[in-house]
């Protein structure tokens, strides 16, 4: 590679000095040249701050973008921010913050103003170059590398000051355009051009200040040379990531002069095939996308072409706005992950319907219309049947051993009873899965705990519907403390009687009368047989048998009568259990799980309004 050492710039002023000098020291000599430089150097680093000529006029005009999508998708990326905190870690929204903060910033600064970075690595004359632009040696070149240690900027106008501020150049290395063609170019008015420490530098701390500028300015232009135009390190580190911001990109092949014949449009063409193996989107044939071009900074071949480009590029003004949307497009991109679904997620009807069901089974509702029916009919059985059976029924709640009631409860199934918690659990994780299936990782957590948080004392909750209602073996379905005793106390242990139909007394006055007839009968033939009236077996026979037949006539028709009020009871008894329960889980699962589901499809919203003006395609 052909060092570049202070001969090759060119050095003079047209006073007859090869420096510039007219005092007639000795001046001749690379030594003397290089000690002059070293002592001006010394001087300005020892003598106290001027205020640099870009301060002269205080920053007083703020961005001001152009009508357009970015600031709809800025407001959109921090609503997006500002719901998920609750959802996301803080590593995952750090570039997005980071993009919100740096645009905040950018836009209370000047918009009259583009900031271009020059950057490149070790001996590729990225400073060559950069004095090439200015028109003047501000920036240092040599046989030591690395040469450029600190960002130096050089703008062309006035008020770039809070924007240097903003890169951290300090004051001793913000510089003015050499008076000349390229200080007075109306199209460069506006420009800032900084010229960046080698990407590739030794120094830790070089390579921290290029990663610190390159994600502040509004475009940069990659110097490469014919020997390091492949370096995978620029490749991977550098225009790999920051494929997206194409529009923002220029990349120049330097030293075009070392190449003999056709050399050179073979080595550009093989940069573009690497560019485009990048991820880069080339900006040809007036496509938007990256400028690539091949120059020599040092014969100054192609120099005023892309000045030119540059010129264009600044006059335009929106150097800043698109280098901002391709930020959005890059934290948009990265989190698409944990913003967008593979379905449908959502709580169907359906899933809905299931878990209520679920839930029924696990409160017994099926039971408890079956045991509301039960009392229905024996109420009827009371009412209406015979004293002989009225008397067989209180001989059964007297609890004697072989009492129907007892038989009844030990005939109910364990296992039943001690799995309602189990099946609480089972619907709620059902929901949970269905409600969560399709969604981002974060966002199914965030349904599952909803959902899990909101089932802690559903059991209980639960129980309590099923004592309330009476249903048998309620006091252990919630589950309890750990002695195996329900948390909630138990409210009876049937459900109250049903109410008796209009045509009930008629009924009980019929079966009296029946009961009445046997009575009658009955001492009609003992009086007889005792010898008290006189004999006749025929009619008193006949009056007893009446009402022996009698009763029980009354009590089947009476049954059959109650079957329908009976069933229509116990369904209703079923459905207003089933509702209670229903109303329990979606008070306490369902309308969490569906909170969640609406802030996610919120901040899908905002997501698709960040992406929705791409201009990437990202």
């Amino acid at each position: 590679m052909t060092a570049v050492t202070d001969e090759d710039q060119g050095k003079g002023d047209g006073t007859g000095k090869p420096d510039g000098r007219a005092d007639g020291r000795w001046d001749d000599g690379l030594i003397a040249r290089r000690a002059a430089a070293a002592e001006a150097r010394e001087a300005e680093e020892t003598a106290p701050p001027t205020p640099a000529e870009d301060d002269a006029e205080p920053q007083v005009e703020a961005y001001a973008p152009a009508d357009g999508p970015l600031p709809t998708r800025l407001d959109a990326l921090r609503e997006l921010v500002g719901l998920s905190r609750a959802r996301l870690d803080r590593d995952t929204l750090a570039e997005a913050g980071r993009v919100l903060d740096e645009a905040a910033a950018r836009q209370r600064l000047s918009s009259r103003h583009t900031v271009i970075a020059v950057a490149g690595a070790t001996g590729s004359g990225k400073s060559t170059l950069f004095n090439a632009l200015a028109g003047a040696p501000i920036s240092d070149t040599g046989l030591r590398r690395p040469t450029t240690s600190q960002p130096i900027a050089c703008s062309w106008t006035d008020g770039a000051a809070g924007l240097l501020d903003r890169l951290a150049v300090p004051g001793r290395l913000r510089r003015r355009p050499h008076p000349g063609p390229a200080a007075f170019d109306e199209a460069l008015q506006g420009l800032v051009l900084v010229d960046l420490p080698d990407h590739d530098s030794a120094a830790t701390e070089h390579r921290d200040q290029v990663d610190r500028v390159l994600a502040l300015v509004d475009a940069v232009v990659w110097v490469v040379d014919p020997e390091k135009y492949a370096d995978a390190a620029l490749h991977e580190r550098y225009l790999r990531p920051l494929a997206g911001h194409a529009e923002v990109t220029f990349v120049v092949l330097n030293q075009t002069d070392r190449l003999p014949g056709e050399a050179a449009d073979l080595v550009l063409d093989d940069l573009r095939r690497l560019l485009d193996e990048d991820g880069i989107a080339l900006g040809e044939h007036g496509e938007p996308g990256a400028t690539v071009m091949s120059l020599s900074a040092l014969t100054g071949d192609g120099v005023p072409e892309l000045r030119e480009m540059i010129g264009r590029f600044v006059s335009d003004r929106t150097a800043a706005t698109r280098r901002l949307s391709a930020d959005v497009d890059a934290a948009a991109a990265r989190l698409r992950k944990v913003y967008v679904a593979d379905g449908r997620p959502g709580l169907g009807e359906r899933a809905r319907e299931e878990f209520t069901d679920r839930l029924a089974e696990a409160v017994g509702a099926a039971a408890a219309g079956q045991a509301a029916e039960r009392e229905w009919r024996r109420n009827a059985s009371r009412a209406c049947g015979t004293p002989w059976l009225r008397l067989w029924r209180w001989y059964e709640n007297r609890g004697l051993p072989g009492s129907l009631d007892r038989m009844g409860q030990a005939l109910t199934p364990p296992e039943e009873e001690l799995t309602a918690r189990q099946r609480v659990e089972q619907a709620v994780r059902i929901v949970a899965d269905d409600a969560a299936d399709g969604l981002p990782g974060p966002w199914a957590q965030a349904v599952r705990e909803a959902a899990f948080t909101g089932a802690q004392g559903l059991p209980e909750a639960l129980d309590e519907l099923a004592a309330k209602a009476g249903t048998p073996g309620a006091s252990k379905r919630g589950g309890g403390t750990e002695t195996g005793r329900s948390t909630v106390p138990q409210l009876g242990g049937r459900p109250p009687k049903p109410p008796r139909p209009k045509w009930w007394p008629a009924a009980v006055l019929a079966q009296a009368s029946m009961t009445l007839l046997q009575i009658f009968g009955g001492l009609w033939l003992v009086g007889q047989i005792i010898g008290v009236l006189e004999p006749g077996l025929v009619t008193p026979a006949l009056i007893m048998l009446a009402g022996v037949v009698g009763g029980p006539l009354v009590e089947w028709a009476c049954a059959a009568a109650i079957r329908g009020p009976a069933r229509r009871y116990g369904q209703d008894a079923e459905r207003r259990l089933r509702e209670a329960a229903a109303g329990c889980g979606r008070a306490r699962v369902l309308d969490p799980v569906a909170a969640e589901l609406v802030r996610y499809r919120e901040v899908r919203e905002r997501y698709v309004t960040v992406t929705e003006f791409s201009t990437t395609g990202r």
